[in-house]
């Protein structure tokens, strides 16, 4: 029988049906209050760099929404990264 694995923990140690069931078994018998919080996080998603950011959107049509959603796959990047580079490059050129 293969072992199912449900993805890698950060280390990359497979998170399997054995880890579940210990980290189940753990979490039954309790913890202290704020033992869980190694480092407490602000809210929302973690900032791209140093500076704070600002979310825009951008209206796009049918056609160059699936371009980009397609280039950006090639790439490896999301989309919103994309049009980060996009813009850059054509302020860049101005």
């Amino acid at each position: 029988m293969t072992k199912r694995t449900y993805g890698h923990t950060r280390s990359g140690e497979p998170i399997d049906d054995a880890m579940i069931g210990r980290l189940a078994d753990e979490a039954e018998k309790g913890y202290e209050p704020g033992e869980l919080l190694a480092k407490p996080r602000g809210r929302g998603r973690p900032p791209l760099g140093e500076l704070a950011k600002e979310v825009e959107s951008v209206r796009l049509d049918v056609q160059l929404r699936d371009e980009t959603t397609r280039r950006a796959a090639q790439e490896g990047i999301t989309v919103s990264e994309l049009i980060r580079r996009a813009l850059r490059q054509y302020l860049r050129a101005s």
